[in-house]
């Protein structure tokens, strides 16, 4: 197995202003060329879930209503996993250049959760025209705009 690192690029901002994606001044530069998109791909560390028990879960008891009893952990998007990495489609709502802070619509990190990385979403890359899902997630939305209005309370089991 292969070790190596990989440093925060800077943190979630979450406040009564809005939440934000606020880039280390180190990276500032590697903002250039992202305004026009709409949406960016976060890819972020589940910070509070770095711990050799929560590393180590690779099934769980039916996360989801009506899903399987025991799923893999690669089946959820839960944060307990092998390596706490999560990726979140964010819309973007603006961006300041000279600051290095881009303000999302929503991201479902923590306050101050480290920031890998960020990529332009396209659809070219993101965006799957024919897919297929379980049944038992069959009734979820098919956008980020349809689950703001979805009462995902209904579907969790915790």
């Amino acid at each position: 197995m292969s070790c190596f690192s990989v440093h925060s690029i800077g943190e979630v901002c979450i406040n009564e202003e809005g939440t934000f994606i606020k880039v280390d001044k180190t990276y500032i530069p590697a903002l250039q060329g992202l305004e026009g998109f709409s949406h960016i791909n976060v890819i972020w560390y589940f910070s509070g879930c770095d711990d050799e028990k929560s590393r180590s879960v690779l099934e769980m008891e039916q996360p989801y209503k009506g899903a399987p009893e025991i799923m893999g952990t690669f089946a959820t998007r839960s944060p307990l996993r092998p390596n706490p990495i999560a990726l979140t489609t964010a819309k973007i709502i603006y961006i300041d250049f000279e600051q290095g802070i881009i303000q999302v619509a929503f991201i479902d990190a923590d306050n101050n959760t480290p920031v890998l990385d960020i990529k332009p979403y396209t659809p070219s890359f993101d965006r799957v025209e024919s897919l297929e899902v379980p049944a038992w997630c069959g009734g979820w939305p098919k956008s980020m705009e349809e689950s703001g209005d979805f009462e995902w309370g209904d579907v969790f089991n915790f």
